[in-house]
């Protein structure tokens, strides 16, 4: 089987490529784009690190088809830059040391974002769900907890 051709947006950027069927979307992200801040954990969907937001919901881009993506506004974490500053959701990652050893940053980054967007004061509870998605094999969770309630503008 051919190669099939998909018009997307990125990052705020359109492009239209042409992409293997079998390919997934962190796949193409990765080796076409080479936008590689998104990462491979697990390739099953069951760690999070791999996690974008496509058309305002948040997805584990390795179960996700490419050419599902055709007519999709995809944001990875590479996105969230403004003019070159961070987001509040990465400074705060930043700021409260939730960044551990950094795999599953950029997929926990991408789930505070998409847990925000929907409920901007989130409680521990909303942050614990909000989260559950995502996998760090590094701490107990409680700086990440910390950067989620810092990007919301509240103590922990």
């Amino acid at each position: 089987m051919g190669k099939v051709n998909i018009s997307f947006t990125i990052n705020g950027s359109s492009h239209q490529i042409d992409v293997e069927p079998q390919w997934t979307l962190l796949e193409m992200v990765r080796e076409q784009l080479h936008l590689t801040g998104t990462k491979e954990g697990c390739g099953t969907g069951d760690c999070g690190a791999c996690s974008m937001i496509v058309d305002g919901r948040l997805i584990t881009s390795c179960c996700m088809l490419a050419p599902q993506a055709d007519g999709s506004d995809v944001t990875t974490v590479e996105g969230l830059l403004a003019n070159g500053d961070l987001h509040p959701v990465q400074q705060a990652f930043i700021e409260t040391g939730g960044v551990q050893c950094g795999f599953c940053t950029p997929g926990m980054i991408m789930a505070t974002k998409a847990l925000l967007d929907r409920t901007p004061k989130p409680t521990l509870d909303d942050i614990r769900e909000g989260l559950a998605g995502n996998l760090c094999r590094c701490t107990g969770y409680t700086k990440i907890y910390e950067a989620v309630m810092t990007a919301s503008g509240q103590e922990i």
